[in-house]
This record gives C-alpha cells, sequence and structure tokens, in this order.
C-alpha cells in the first residue's frame, strides 16, 4: 500500500452495518458484532467494526496482512484474553446474547476455534479428540468413544486413522494434523468454528481436503475463516468482508465482492493492485 493510497484510505469511511437485504429469505443471523474497537495497550487495531454473521454458511475475511482480520476473529471468542493489555470496546452477540457477559469457557466451548498452525496434544490421536469431551465432564468411556468416531468422521479423518486411534497425533502429515485439530473442535459440537488461515502451512492437496471439508460442515455450523488466499475465500465462502487498516472497508455476497466490489479499496485488492 504506497503513501498516496494510505492517505486516500484514511479519508474514508469504514464500511455501514450490513444492509437488512443482503441475507435473503430464511438466512438467519447467528452472530452480531456492532461498533467494535479493538486495543493493543494504546494502539488501536480495530475501528468501528459492525457486521452480521448468517447461520450455517461460510464467512471468508480477506486483506493484506497485518490490516486486523486475525484479531477480529479473536474477538469472536475472546481469545484475545489470553495477551495482556488488550483491550475491546462495542458488543458482540451471539443468539442475541451478550458474548462479554457470558462464561468465558462456554464461549468457546459454543465458538471454536482452529489455528493457522496445527497444534496437536502431545497425545493419541483418540486422546486429542477426547480432551474437550473430559474436560466437559458427563460422559460415560463408551460416549467418549462415540463422540471422538462422529467427530472424526466429520473431520474427513476417521477412515485414515480408525487403526491407528492410540498412536502418537504426532505422527501424522501436516494436512492430518490440521483435521484432527478441527475434528478436536467439533467433538464438543460448537455452534461457530473460526478458523484462522488453516491452510498457510498445508501443501495443495491437504489444501484441497481442508476446503472439501469446510463445505460439508457448513451444513451443521457455522463457518468463520480468515485467509491470505483470495483464490480460497471465492471457492469456499458464502459471504466475503474485506479488511484494510484495521477496518471492515466492504462486506457482501463473495461473488459481488470479487465481481462487482462497490469499494475501490476493495476493487485495488482483489485485482492484485497492491496487497
Amino acid at each position: 500500500l504506497d503513501a498516496g493510497m494510505m492517505a486516500q484510505f484514511l479519508e474514508v469511511t469504514p464500511a455501514q452495518p450490513v444492509r437488512a437485504e443482503l441475507f435473503g429469505p430464511g438466512v438467519e443471523e447467528k452472530m452480531r458484532v456492532t461498533g467494535l474497537n479493538f486495543y493493543y495497550g494504546k494502539s488501536q487495531a480495530l475501528h468501528n467494526i459492525s457486521i452480521r454473521i448468517p447461520t450455517k454458511y461460510v464467512t471468508a475475511f480477506i486483506g493484506p496482512s497485518g490490516c486486523g482480520k486475525s484479531t477480529f476473529l479473536r474477538t469472536l471468542n475472546r481469545m484475545y484474553e489470553t495477551v495482556k493489555g488488550t483491550r475491546v470496546e462495542g458488543d458482540v452477540q451471539l443468539d442475541g446474547e451478550d458474548i462479554f457477559a457470558l462464561d468465558v469457557t462456554n464461549v468457546r466451548r459454543r465458538v471454536g476455534m482452529v489455528f493457522q498452525r496445527s497444534n496437536p496434544f502431545p497425545k493419541s490421536i483418540f486422546e486429542n479428540v477426547a480432551y474437550g469431551l473430559r474436560v466437559n465432564g458427563g460422559l460415560s468411556r463408551a460416549q467418549i468413544a462415540e463422540h471422538v468416531e462422529r467427530s472424526l468422521v466429520r473431520a474427513a479423518l476417521w477412515d485414515e486413522v480408525k487403526h491407528k486411534l492410540h498412536e502418537s497425533a504426532y505422527g501424522l502429515s501436516g494436512g492430518q494434523q490440521q483435521r484432527l485439530c478441527i475434528a478436536r473442535a467439533l467433538a464438543v459440537d460448537p455452534e461457530v468454528l473460526l478458523l484462522d488461515e488453516p491452510c498457510s502451512a498445508l501443501d495443495p492437496i491437504a489444501t484441497s481436503k481442508i476446503e472439501e471439508l469446510l463445505l460439508t460442515l457448513a451444513d451443521s455450523c457455522t463457518i468463520v475463516i480468515v485467509t491470505h488466499n483470495m483464490q480460497q475465500a471465492a471457492r469456499v465462502s458464502d459471504y466475503t468482508g474485506f479488511f484494510l487498516m484495521g477496518k471492515l472497508v466492504e462486506f457482501d455476497r463473495t461473488e459481488q465482492i470479487f465481481q462487482a466490489p462497490a469499494r475501490k479499496e476493495t476493487e485495488d485488492y482483489v485485482t492484485g493492485r497492491f496487497g
């Protein structure tokens, strides 16, 4: 982003709240963010973000490195609270409930997260998936085994690992480890699944498997993905938001964002003029 374009952007107001007609008949709202500002110490990273996230669709956020999209993702399940000195202003609702008024453990159970690099626990494949179930308690060994199998099936991993469930998760390939982390997140039946650059460290074949998985999961779970790969956003998402310098510049149906964006900044980015 050159100096002239940056100066021009600083004069641009943030995108307006999502217009009502963007979500057609039968499309329900899962999360609503209103007037969100976020700070690392005295440095403001997000500016007046307002957006509605639809239920059981894939929503993608794109933008250059450092634009605030991953920071925004971490506000949706309060993961930012693990970093000292952070502060948030504004409102984030999950099914009409203020997430800042809810127990944080409950928020993170309902809104799961998968990170950029796969981070399996130093445990067996089975115990990785069973971990959250054991923490929550209340299930018998048979019920835990049933949930583990179902989660691995949902993550399109069961057929590859069913014969070695008690072997170390570190023995899996990078793509398999990432799907294992998705299975681990799915085990507690989250309502929303956040994914922060989940394919950035994977080869094209593993990336394709993750993308196919996301399309399948959207039937039962609201998916929100941050990706630097615009082609990936175009392939997997129903709605796309473009972030730049901590502002949500534009949010619309994915085909609109890539074919006929309303804002020049969005057009410049998706056509490769900067980024």
